[in-house]
């Protein structure tokens, strides 16, 4: 079909392969404003400065302009004015059954499409409250960042991960909403879920975490949806329990969270 080669065209157009290691490729992104504004996951943006190979072959430096963690964007700078830019859509309007198509580099392969429907759009167990939009389309290692579109071409989530064999991708008007309000307010940890709680996997070293002496391996008690909460809650300073290896003494801690300010474009 004639119609969809060419949005689908349009859409490798506006991905990139974002790169921390100039030797190979470590995910995906897309070209949200044709002055070099690009968007992709935060676990793709691991560091502060980047490189992005556009569709014509040409590497330039990145520079991270905002991550967040929670959501997992983030948007980076490249000087490269005149860039054919995507067109965001509203993911609100989205219902199960649409026809959705995904455009990336997993695995090595620069621009791959991959075609399916939307499954479903909502919450998702352990990731606390916020909507996410799964669907059936195909995704590799190399995809993350990338667009996920309707078939108008209108980008309508950022694809992000695998959950259960379906796609999930962050949907665009909570990128809308990044972009305009900056990045959540973050512990600055990597969490996952046990029995009693959440577990601390890693503590990032200037996060708030690592200030208030939360270490790898202590046990937050509650749920991610209790956390994405109290996180939420406007407060300055969480007060959160949690195991610190003996499971029958509860501890505390006091978190102070970072002032949000937005990083200049």
């Amino acid at each position: 079909m004639r119609g969809f080669g060419e949005i689908a065209e349009r859409l490798r157009r506006s991905t990139v392969q974002v790169c921390s290691d100039p030797r190979r490729g470590s995910g995906s992104g897309i070209v949200w404003s044709s002055d070099g504004l690009i968007l992709t996951n935060a676990h793709v943006a691991r560091a502060s400065e980047m490189q992005v190979e556009l569709w014509d072959g040409r590497r330039l430096e990145a520079r991270v302009l905002d991550r967040d963690s929670r959501r997992d964007l983030a948007s980076l700078r490249i000087a490269a004015p005149g860039l054919e830019a995507v067109t965001p859509g509203d993911s609100g309007a989205l219902r199960a059954g649409e026809l959705v198509i995904a455009v990336g580099n997993p695995l090595g392969f620069a621009g791959a499409v991959s075609t399916g429907v939307i499954h479903s759009i909502g919450p998702l167990p352990g990731m606390a409250r916020q909507r996410w939009i799964r669907a059936d389309v195909q995704l590799a290692p190399g995809n993350s960042g990338g667009p996920l579109a309707n078939a108008q071409g209108q980008v309508i989530g950022i694809n992000t991960a695998i959950v259960n064999g379906l796609g999930v991708a962050v949907p665009s008007n909570a990128v809308t909403a990044f972009l305009r309000q900056g990045a959540r307010p973050s512990l600055g940890v990597t969490l996952r879920p046990v029995p009693v709680g959440l577990e601390i996997l890693g503590v990032e070293p200037d996060g708030a975490a690592a200030a208030a002496s939360l270490r790898q391996g202590d046990i937050l008690l509650g749920s991610f949806d209790d956390l994405g909460d109290a996180l939420d809650s406007g407060r300055d300073v969480l007060r959160l329990q949690f195991f610190r290896g003996d499971r029958t003494k509860v501890r505390e801690a006091f978190v102070r969270l970072p002032a949000q300010v937005k990083a200049a474009a």
